[in-house]
């Protein structure tokens, strides 16, 4: 009995191979060094405001669906290893990060990681354990900051449609709206749709948001999938209304400082209640779609 017990005690320290961690000591402690600065400043600058407030939790994110297929990554059989080219994407995202480094782009510098990673699991372990952590690195560009630029290009259509919708629902339900832009008018109040309440941030974290959603689900129809994948962009721009409409209506009822004060934040966590539900929502006319579908095919012909 003692022995089976010590058996039973035993079991889950066997279970663990220590001989496959010891070669990733070093690939580990290397990417502490050279990525530790930039997640300080990552965390000090762009992370730290309500635009890019998101990158945080998609890195934890990404850690933990690439810790679900540590198995997979670290115990099966890699499969075909590519010294090549993972050395080759491994030169390339040091150059990346040595520019980004020296320049200030933290959109090279922090972009720099994916590429790395993937050049790593494709000289160390191979192509089958890269294609088992594929959306977990995939998912990762969505922490990297965007550059300025490219933000300002294409935020400000973005505010002014999400503007021009929010205004027309609230004026047909009989509130006293005007837009000018993307400052909205509703009774003695005005407000300004920023880039944290309709910018392209605000966009890229809803993707995320539907992209982990199908990961986690995991259709078996490709149907179902595609057809929420590309509805996740309508989905988006429809939370941000939402979010904005919220806004709207907290201030004309409750004054400018309850809008901008604590409401404010609640008024984000709408967005993103609201973008989940519409996401299940729509996955569900789809599977609907889809079963219908199915029923309506054509019966194929059973061999004798």
């Amino acid at each position: 009995m003692d022995y089976s017990i010590q058996r039973y005690m035993m079991k889950p320290h066997a279970a663990i191979d220590h001989r496959k961690w010891l070669p990733w000591l070093p690939v580990i402690l290397g990417m502490a060094l050279m990525y530790g600065p930039t997640l300080f400043d990552l965390f000090t600058t762009v992370w730290n405001t309500d635009e890019q407030g998101h990158g945080p939790l998609v890195l934890a994110i990404a850690i933990w669906l690439i810790w679900r297929r540590k198995e997979e990554l670290f115990d099966a059989d890699g499969g075909t290893l590519r010294p090549v080219s993972g050395f080759a994407l491994i030169l390339l995202a040091a150059f990346f990060y040595f520019l980004g480094r020296t320049q200030d782009y933290l959109f090279m510098e922090a972009g720099s990681v994916v590429i790395m990673l993937v050049g790593l699991v494709l000289a160390l372990r191979g192509t089958k354990a890269l294609l088992s952590i594929w959306f977990a690195l995939f998912f990762m560009l969505f922490m990297v900051p965007l550059p300025n630029s490219v933000v300002d290009l294409l935020t400000q259509p973005m505010k002014m449609a999400v503007s021009y919708v929010a205004e027309q629902i609230l004026f047909a339900a009989g509130y006293p709206i005007a837009r000018s832009g993307v400052m909205l008018h509703i009774g003695p109040y005005q407000l300004l749709v920023a880039d944290a309440c309709a910018g392209l941030h605000t966009l890229f974290t809803l993707e995320a948001l539907g992209l982990l959603y199908l990961n986690v689900v995991r259709h078996a129809s490709a149907i179902r999938n595609i057809s929420l994948a590309i509805l996740i962009v309508p989905i988006s721009f429809t939370a941000n209304v939402i979010r904005v409409m919220t806004l709207t209506l907290i201030t004309y009822y409750l004054g400018d400082e309850a809008g901008q004060g604590f409401l404010h934040g609640f008024a984000g966590m709408v967005l993103f209640l609201s973008a989940l539900m519409l996401i299940i929502a729509a996955d569900s006319v789809v599977r609907v779609g889809v079963r219908a579908g199915k029923v309506h095919e054509p019966f194929e012909a059973v061999p004798k």
